[in-house]
């Protein structure tokens, strides 16, 4: 099984990454808001499960979107900094200042931390993540978007030498148990758990992902035969590391909550590395075998961060058009019901709304024909 050289535009494992991210983490907000209304221990026990398997969400997103950035741009320098950034602007920035207007002045109830109550708190909100609970995750993610020069620096230093490959991967490895170290000890149910909990939303956190992307993709060879080999033994840690994650969260007892499940613990960390390998093995396979599902996953990975942006939102909606039932059925039913709602309506917002964004573009910047006047 070898890796087509010249990747097809039809989707990349960056894609795949996207979409696996972008569904798992749907799944996340519904069970939160399942979880609120208190159901019974014997239902909170599954969905603390179906949380740890899909608690991959922000790493895999993170991997995928560097991934790809280093496949697409990859030769690029502080010289293309400018236009890099203009793109940037109206695909990732805009549709946040939008969506975060949307949260902070349609449903305020959904704020996390604290609620704003001044210009100046608003704004706070506005860029720390609060203003919704998915969003300290965009929070993050931008600032990888930012600090992209230095990643394609990273791309230039390590290009074709195996040995600064093994060092980068060793440092980070390093650096990174570091730091879950210390957020174990400081923050997570640490001295500082309350005033340093912006730490989760800062990119350090998440560095070992980007920086696994951009290797992943300048040894793309190396990478496809290391998961080629290793796919059986993914398989079989997969599964240890889940009953681990399990394990852990079950520990602090009922009523179940999330929060004692963040990824930044060895478990947690080791489980988001096992998923990424195994979905980049299904990208994979489907690229050398030039699979009909490639152009699906390119379109929803095209559409995946909008939709992400947006999926709180819907569920918002859904959830109180739905409040005399849904509540008060199988809380099952109601994850099951939610979910599928949201996903559709969170790809189906943001494909019409790009699609009405492109002919508003159009028709304003048209340009005049005048008629000549003879």
């Amino acid at each position: 099984m070898k890796i087509k050289k010249d990747i097809t535009p039809k989707a990349d494992i960056g894609d795949y990454m996207k979409v696996f991210a972008c569904t798992a983490v749907m799944m996340q907000t519904v069970l939160s808001l399942v979880l609120s209304t208190n159901p019974s221990f014997s239902y909170q026990t599954p969905i603390g499960i179906i949380y740890n398997l899909v608690k991959f969400t922000a790493p895999a997103f993170i991997f995928g979107i560097l991934y790809t950035t280093t496949r697409t741009t990859n030769e690029n320098t502080w010289g293309d900094y400018g236009s890099y950034l203009k793109k940037q602007w109206s695909a990732l920035f805009v549709p946040t200042i939008w969506w975060t207007l949307a949260y902070l002045l349609i449903f305020p109830n959904v704020q996390q931390v604290n609620k704003f109550n001044n210009f100046g708190s608003f704004c706070w909100h506005f860029i720390n993540g609060n203003a919704a609970p998915h969003l300290w995750y965009n929070t993050m993610m931008l600032q990888f978007i930012i600090l992209m020069p230095f990643f394609w620096a990273l791309a230039h230093w390590i290009k074709n030498n195996n040995t600064r490959g093994i060092i980068t991967i060793t440092l980070t490895v390093v650096f990174f148990a570091a730091w879950i170290y210390f957020y174990d000890v400081q923050v997570f149910h640490g001295p500082h758990e309350q005033s340093w909990y912006l730490l989760d939303r800062i990119f350090i956190s998440f560095v070992i992902y980007g920086i696994f992307g951009v290797v992943a993709w300048m040894f793309r060879d190396k990478f496809e035969k290391f998961l080629k080999k290793a796919f059986p033994i993914l398989i079989i840690l997969i599964i240890a590391v889940f009953y681990w994650t399990n394990h852990e969260l079950f520990a602090f007892g009922y009523p179940v909550k999330l929060s004692n499940a963040p990824y930044y613990k060895p478990s947690m960390t080791l489980y988001a590395l096992l998923v990424i390998g195994l979905v980049a093995t299904l990208a994979i396979r489907h690229i050398n075998t030039d699979s009909k599902a490639l152009p699906i996953f390119h379109f929803l990975a095209t559409y995946a961060y909008r939709a992400y942006l947006s999926n709180v939102f819907w569920l918002q909606i859904i959830w109180r058009l739905g409040s005399n039932f849904l509540p008060q059925i199988n809380p099952i039913a109601t994850i099951i019901i939610c979910y599928l709602l949201t996903w559709i309506l969170s790809f189906a917002s943001a494909y019409t709304f790009h699609i009405l964004w492109f002919k508003v573009k159009s028709t304003v910047t048209k340009p005049t024909v005048q008629t000549e006047t003879k």
